[in-house]
Protein backbone atom coordinates (compact mmCIF):
# COMPACT_ATOMS: atom_id res chain seq x y z
CA UNK A 1 0.00 0.00 0.00
CA UNK A 2 1.44 3.41 -0.92
CA UNK A 3 2.48 5.64 1.95
CA UNK A 4 -0.43 7.72 3.18
CA UNK A 5 -3.09 5.52 1.56
CA UNK A 6 -6.35 5.31 3.42
CA UNK A 7 -7.05 2.07 5.20
CA UNK A 8 -10.07 0.54 6.89
CA UNK A 9 -10.27 0.14 10.65
CA UNK A 10 -10.82 -3.56 11.34
CA UNK A 11 -14.17 -4.36 12.91
CA UNK A 12 -15.35 -0.75 13.02
CA UNK A 13 -18.88 -0.05 11.81
CA UNK A 14 -20.70 3.24 11.63
CA UNK A 15 -24.41 3.94 11.15
CA UNK A 16 -26.01 7.33 11.03
CA UNK A 17 -29.60 8.41 10.48
CA UNK A 18 -29.43 11.72 8.60
CA UNK A 19 -32.14 14.24 9.38
CA UNK A 20 -34.13 14.90 6.24
CA UNK A 21 -34.11 18.54 5.31
CA UNK A 22 -31.24 19.51 7.60
CA UNK A 23 -28.46 21.69 6.16
CA UNK A 24 -25.73 22.63 8.57
CA UNK A 25 -28.19 22.46 11.45
CA UNK A 26 -30.66 24.86 9.83
CA UNK A 27 -33.96 23.41 8.71
CA UNK A 28 -34.43 23.38 4.95
CA UNK A 29 -37.78 24.82 3.97
CA UNK A 30 -39.79 22.70 1.58
CA UNK A 31 -39.41 23.76 -2.03
CA UNK A 32 -42.15 23.69 -4.64
CA UNK A 33 -41.04 20.93 -7.00
CA UNK A 34 -40.78 22.15 -10.61
CA UNK A 35 -41.23 19.80 -13.53
CA UNK A 36 -37.95 17.94 -13.81
CA UNK A 37 -37.43 18.65 -17.51
CA UNK A 38 -37.61 22.41 -16.84
CA UNK A 39 -34.75 22.42 -14.33
CA UNK A 40 -31.49 23.54 -15.94
CA UNK A 41 -28.41 21.77 -14.58
CA UNK A 42 -24.85 22.82 -15.39
CA UNK A 43 -22.95 19.59 -14.71
CA UNK A 44 -19.17 19.10 -14.83
CA UNK A 45 -16.46 16.87 -13.37
CA UNK A 46 -12.67 16.63 -13.23
CA UNK A 47 -10.08 14.35 -11.66
CA UNK A 48 -6.30 14.54 -11.21
CA UNK A 49 -3.73 12.08 -9.86
CA UNK A 50 -2.03 14.86 -7.90
CA UNK A 51 1.70 15.46 -7.61
CA UNK A 52 2.68 12.48 -5.43
CA UNK A 53 0.68 9.36 -6.30
CA UNK A 54 1.81 7.40 -9.41
CA UNK A 55 -1.76 6.56 -10.44
CA UNK A 56 -5.23 7.92 -9.91
CA UNK A 57 -7.36 5.57 -7.77
CA UNK A 58 -10.35 7.94 -7.85
CA UNK A 59 -13.21 7.51 -10.31
CA UNK A 60 -16.30 9.61 -10.99
CA UNK A 61 -19.50 9.53 -13.00
CA UNK A 62 -21.97 12.22 -14.03
CA UNK A 63 -25.11 11.22 -15.95
CA UNK A 64 -28.37 12.63 -17.25
CA UNK A 65 -31.31 10.24 -17.35
CA UNK A 66 -34.30 11.02 -19.58
CA UNK A 67 -37.76 9.63 -20.20
CA UNK A 68 -39.60 11.07 -23.16
CA UNK A 69 -42.91 10.64 -24.99
CA UNK A 70 -43.51 12.45 -28.30
CA UNK A 71 -46.84 12.05 -30.06
CA UNK A 72 -46.11 11.57 -33.76
CA UNK A 73 -49.69 11.13 -34.97
CA UNK A 74 -53.05 10.73 -33.27
CA UNK A 75 -56.75 10.92 -34.10
CA UNK A 76 -57.50 12.33 -30.66
CA UNK A 77 -58.55 15.99 -30.70
CA UNK A 78 -55.83 18.57 -30.25
CA UNK A 79 -55.27 19.53 -26.64
CA UNK A 80 -56.55 16.27 -25.20
CA UNK A 81 -53.16 14.56 -25.30
CA UNK A 82 -49.84 16.17 -24.44
CA UNK A 83 -47.72 16.39 -27.58
CA UNK A 84 -44.53 15.96 -25.57
CA UNK A 85 -43.97 14.55 -22.08
CA UNK A 86 -40.39 14.67 -20.76
CA UNK A 87 -38.77 13.82 -17.43
CA UNK A 88 -35.10 14.40 -16.59
CA UNK A 89 -32.97 13.22 -13.67
CA UNK A 90 -29.27 13.69 -12.90
CA UNK A 91 -26.81 11.37 -11.19
CA UNK A 92 -23.38 12.12 -9.68
CA UNK A 93 -20.93 9.67 -8.08
CA UNK A 94 -17.39 9.82 -6.70
CA UNK A 95 -15.38 6.82 -5.49
CA UNK A 96 -11.93 6.73 -3.89
CA UNK A 97 -10.20 3.34 -3.94
CA UNK A 98 -8.77 1.63 -0.85
CA UNK A 99 -6.02 -0.94 -0.75
CA UNK A 100 -3.27 0.55 -2.88
CA UNK A 101 -2.37 -0.39 -6.42
CA UNK A 102 -3.84 -2.16 -8.28
CA UNK A 103 -6.69 -2.91 -5.89
CA UNK A 104 -7.71 0.66 -5.10
CA UNK A 105 -8.24 1.89 -8.65
CA UNK A 106 -9.97 -1.35 -9.63
CA UNK A 107 -12.29 -1.18 -6.62
CA UNK A 108 -13.46 2.37 -7.34
CA UNK A 109 -14.04 1.66 -11.04
CA UNK A 110 -15.84 -1.60 -10.24
CA UNK A 111 -18.09 0.21 -7.78
CA UNK A 112 -19.22 2.68 -10.46
CA UNK A 113 -19.59 0.00 -13.14
CA UNK A 114 -21.66 -2.22 -10.83
CA UNK A 115 -23.92 0.67 -9.85
CA UNK A 116 -24.60 1.58 -13.49
CA UNK A 117 -25.30 -2.08 -14.29
CA UNK A 118 -27.81 -2.28 -11.43
CA UNK A 119 -29.54 0.93 -12.52
CA UNK A 120 -29.76 -0.11 -16.18
CA UNK A 121 -31.29 -3.45 -15.19
CA UNK A 122 -33.96 -1.82 -13.01
CA UNK A 123 -37.21 -2.22 -15.02
CA UNK A 124 -39.21 0.58 -13.39
CA UNK A 125 -37.22 3.80 -13.29
CA UNK A 126 -38.84 6.34 -10.99
CA UNK A 127 -39.11 9.66 -12.81
CA UNK A 128 -41.90 11.34 -10.82
CA UNK A 129 -41.88 11.75 -7.08
CA UNK A 130 -44.22 11.18 -4.17
CA UNK A 131 -43.70 9.96 -0.61
CA UNK A 132 -44.02 6.27 -1.49
CA UNK A 133 -41.64 6.55 -4.44
CA UNK A 134 -39.14 8.48 -2.35
CA UNK A 135 -39.09 5.61 0.12
CA UNK A 136 -38.50 3.18 -2.76
CA UNK A 137 -35.55 5.25 -4.04
CA UNK A 138 -33.93 5.32 -0.60
CA UNK A 139 -34.44 1.57 -0.18
CA UNK A 140 -32.95 0.91 -3.61
CA UNK A 141 -29.90 3.06 -2.87
CA UNK A 142 -29.23 1.00 0.26
CA UNK A 143 -29.71 -2.25 -1.65
CA UNK A 144 -27.37 -1.17 -4.44
CA UNK A 145 -24.64 -0.21 -2.01
CA UNK A 146 -25.01 -3.67 -0.46
CA UNK A 147 -24.77 -5.32 -3.89
CA UNK A 148 -21.66 -3.32 -4.75
CA UNK A 149 -20.16 -4.32 -1.42
CA UNK A 150 -20.79 -8.00 -2.16
CA UNK A 151 -19.33 -7.72 -5.68
CA UNK A 152 -16.10 -6.17 -4.39
CA UNK A 153 -15.73 -8.72 -1.59
CA UNK A 154 -16.27 -11.63 -3.96
CA UNK A 155 -13.68 -10.26 -6.39
CA UNK A 156 -11.16 -9.91 -3.57
CA UNK A 157 -11.83 -13.48 -2.42
CA UNK A 158 -11.23 -14.86 -5.92
CA UNK A 159 -7.91 -13.05 -6.34
CA UNK A 160 -5.55 -12.89 -3.32
CA UNK A 161 -3.76 -9.93 -4.91
CA UNK A 162 -6.94 -7.91 -4.47
CA UNK A 163 -7.69 -8.96 -0.89
CA UNK A 164 -8.99 -6.04 1.13
CA UNK A 165 -9.97 -4.01 -1.91
CA UNK A 166 -12.64 -1.44 -1.27
CA UNK A 167 -13.78 2.08 -2.04
CA UNK A 168 -15.52 5.09 -0.64
CA UNK A 169 -18.76 5.78 -2.47
CA UNK A 170 -20.82 8.96 -2.49
CA UNK A 171 -23.78 9.11 -4.88
CA UNK A 172 -26.40 11.79 -5.55
CA UNK A 173 -29.58 11.68 -7.62
CA UNK A 174 -31.71 14.73 -8.34
CA UNK A 175 -35.18 14.86 -9.88
CA UNK A 176 -36.70 18.31 -10.00
CA UNK A 177 -36.20 19.73 -6.51
CA UNK A 178 -35.72 16.31 -4.91
CA UNK A 179 -32.18 15.30 -4.00
CA UNK A 180 -31.17 11.87 -2.70
CA UNK A 181 -27.74 11.15 -1.25
CA UNK A 182 -26.12 7.83 -0.34
CA UNK A 183 -22.70 7.77 1.27
CA UNK A 184 -19.97 5.58 2.78
CA UNK A 185 -16.40 6.67 3.50
CA UNK A 186 -14.59 10.00 3.62
CA UNK A 187 -15.51 11.45 0.25
CA UNK A 188 -18.01 14.26 0.75
CA UNK A 189 -21.07 16.06 -0.56
CA UNK A 190 -21.45 19.82 -0.08
CA UNK A 191 -24.28 22.22 -0.88
CA UNK A 192 -23.64 25.89 -1.59
CA UNK A 193 -26.80 27.87 -0.91
CA UNK A 194 -27.11 31.62 -0.61
CA UNK A 195 -23.36 32.03 -0.20
CA UNK A 196 -23.13 29.46 2.62
CA UNK A 197 -21.40 26.11 2.21
CA UNK A 198 -23.01 23.14 4.00
CA UNK A 199 -21.37 19.73 4.40
CA UNK A 200 -24.16 17.22 3.76
CA UNK A 201 -22.27 14.02 4.53
CA UNK A 202 -20.36 12.84 7.58
CA UNK A 203 -16.90 11.28 7.34
CA UNK A 204 -16.79 7.61 8.25
CA UNK A 205 -13.30 7.76 9.78
CA UNK A 206 -11.69 6.85 13.07
CA UNK A 207 -10.95 10.55 13.58
CA UNK A 208 -14.63 11.46 13.30
CA UNK A 209 -15.57 8.58 15.62
CA UNK A 210 -13.13 9.89 18.23
CA UNK A 211 -14.58 13.39 17.91
CA UNK A 212 -18.15 12.08 18.18
CA UNK A 213 -17.22 10.06 21.27
CA UNK A 214 -15.85 13.21 22.91
CA UNK A 215 -12.35 11.80 23.38
CA UNK A 216 -10.70 14.22 20.95
CA UNK A 217 -11.12 17.62 19.33
CA UNK A 218 -10.88 18.23 15.56
CA UNK A 219 -7.59 20.13 15.95
CA UNK A 220 -5.88 17.52 18.17
CA UNK A 221 -2.62 16.27 16.59
CA UNK A 222 -3.62 12.66 17.31
CA UNK A 223 -6.79 13.08 15.26
CA UNK A 224 -4.98 14.14 12.09
CA UNK A 225 -3.38 10.74 11.59
CA UNK A 226 -6.71 8.99 12.07
CA UNK A 227 -8.47 10.91 9.30
CA UNK A 228 -7.28 8.34 6.75
CA UNK A 229 -8.49 5.34 8.75
CA UNK A 230 -11.96 4.52 7.46
CA UNK A 231 -14.66 2.96 9.60
CA UNK A 232 -16.96 2.22 6.63
CA UNK A 233 -16.68 1.67 2.88
CA UNK A 234 -17.91 -0.70 0.17
CA UNK A 235 -15.82 -3.85 -0.04
CA UNK A 236 -12.74 -4.27 2.20
CA UNK A 237 -12.25 -6.69 5.07
CA UNK A 238 -14.48 -4.99 7.64
CA UNK A 239 -18.08 -5.94 8.28
CA UNK A 240 -20.64 -4.58 5.78
CA UNK A 241 -22.07 -1.22 6.79
CA UNK A 242 -25.40 0.35 5.85
CA UNK A 243 -24.88 3.58 3.89
CA UNK A 244 -26.00 6.95 5.12
CA UNK A 245 -29.02 7.87 2.96
CA UNK A 246 -30.93 11.13 3.02
CA UNK A 247 -33.46 13.15 1.04
CA UNK A 248 -33.18 16.92 0.69
CA UNK A 249 -34.90 19.70 -1.22
CA UNK A 250 -33.01 21.75 -3.79
CA UNK A 251 -33.60 25.42 -4.54
CA UNK A 252 -32.88 27.74 -7.44
CA UNK A 253 -29.20 28.68 -7.45
CA UNK A 254 -28.01 25.72 -5.38
CA UNK A 255 -24.65 24.13 -6.18
CA UNK A 256 -24.07 20.48 -5.28
CA UNK A 257 -20.44 19.36 -4.98
CA UNK A 258 -19.22 15.77 -4.61
CA UNK A 259 -15.50 15.35 -3.96
CA UNK A 260 -12.86 12.94 -2.69
CA UNK A 261 -10.66 13.71 0.29
CA UNK A 262 -7.86 14.81 -2.02
CA UNK A 263 -9.73 18.11 -2.14
CA UNK A 264 -10.87 18.43 1.47
CA UNK A 265 -7.51 17.46 2.98
CA UNK A 266 -5.80 20.21 0.95
CA UNK A 267 -8.37 22.98 0.54
CA UNK A 268 -10.33 24.51 3.40
CA UNK A 269 -14.08 25.06 3.35
CA UNK A 270 -13.82 28.83 2.92
CA UNK A 271 -11.67 28.44 -0.20
CA UNK A 272 -14.12 25.89 -1.63
CA UNK A 273 -17.01 28.27 -0.91
CA UNK A 274 -15.20 31.17 -2.53
CA UNK A 275 -14.35 29.21 -5.68
CA UNK A 276 -17.90 27.96 -6.12
CA UNK A 277 -19.31 31.45 -5.56
CA UNK A 278 -17.02 33.19 -8.04
CA UNK A 279 -16.85 30.67 -10.90
CA UNK A 280 -18.93 31.46 -13.97
CA UNK A 281 -19.63 27.81 -14.82
CA UNK A 282 -19.48 24.34 -13.30
CA UNK A 283 -16.51 23.46 -15.51
CA UNK A 284 -14.59 26.56 -14.42
CA UNK A 285 -15.32 25.78 -10.77
CA UNK A 286 -14.06 22.20 -11.16
CA UNK A 287 -10.83 23.40 -12.79
CA UNK A 288 -10.28 25.95 -10.03
CA UNK A 289 -10.90 23.40 -7.27
CA UNK A 290 -8.40 20.97 -8.80
CA UNK A 291 -5.87 23.79 -9.24
CA UNK A 292 -6.30 24.80 -5.58
CA UNK A 293 -5.60 21.23 -4.42
CA UNK A 294 -2.51 21.00 -6.63
CA UNK A 295 -1.27 24.38 -5.43
CA UNK A 296 -1.58 23.11 -1.85
CA UNK A 297 0.77 20.23 -2.67
CA UNK A 298 -1.40 17.72 -4.53
CA UNK A 299 -0.52 14.97 -2.05
CA UNK A 300 -3.47 12.78 -3.05
CA UNK A 301 -5.71 12.03 -6.00
CA UNK A 302 -8.41 14.69 -6.22
CA UNK A 303 -11.81 14.40 -7.88
CA UNK A 304 -14.73 16.82 -8.04
CA UNK A 305 -18.21 16.64 -9.57
CA UNK A 306 -20.38 19.76 -9.53
CA UNK A 307 -24.01 20.47 -10.45
CA UNK A 308 -25.47 23.98 -10.59
CA UNK A 309 -29.28 24.19 -10.52
CA UNK A 310 -31.50 26.80 -12.15
CA UNK A 311 -35.22 26.46 -11.58
CA UNK A 312 -37.86 27.90 -13.93
CA UNK A 313 -39.49 31.16 -12.91
CA UNK A 314 -42.91 30.63 -11.36
CA UNK A 315 -45.86 32.48 -12.86
CA UNK A 316 -48.02 34.54 -10.48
Amino acid sequence: MPTGSKRLADGETERREAKVGQLGGAECAKTENPHSSLVEVDLAAQSHAGKVRPNNEDHYLAVRVERSLHVVQSSVSAGVLPRIADETAYGMIVADGIGGLPAGGLASSMALAKLVDLVVKTPDWIMRMNRRKAAVIKRRMIQRFHQIDVALRERGERDPRLAGMGSTLTAAVSLGADLFLAHLGDSRAYLLRGGDLHQLTRDHTLAQAMIDAGVAQPDDPAVKGMRRVLTAAVGSTAQPTEPEVQRLSLRHGDQLLLCTDGLTESVDSETIRSILSKAKSADEACRSLIDAALKAGGADNVTVVLARYRFPKTTP
